[in-house]
């Protein structure tokens, strides 16, 4: 699997309050719920994108009021359809 190094600047350490393992996780926790709302990762993949399981993911996204259901309009409309 590939590997992404991210720099950060000291200064966000300091600030975050975090040692650098919290913070480390933090951001890629971070870029896990970003890449779930933007569509390109399933729940189940941003969670183990992020090292958790689907229970805590989903927990966490609740935390900072992101929807677990993330569907579009269409997806909506096909779901309340009468069939």
């Amino acid at each position: 699997m590939p590997n992404l190094s991210l720099p950060y600047p000291d200064d966000l350490l300091i600030t975050s309050g975090k040692s650098p393992q919290e913070l480390e996780s933090e951001l890629l926790f971070l870029l896990a719920v970003k890449l779930f709302e933007l569509r390109k990762l399933s729940l189940g993949k941003a969670a183990n994108f992020c090292k958790m399981n689907k229970l805590q993911f989903m927990y966490e996204l609740g935390r900072l009021q992101i929807p677990v259901i993330n569907l579009d309009d269409d997806q909506i409309a096909d779901e309340l359809r009468d069939d």
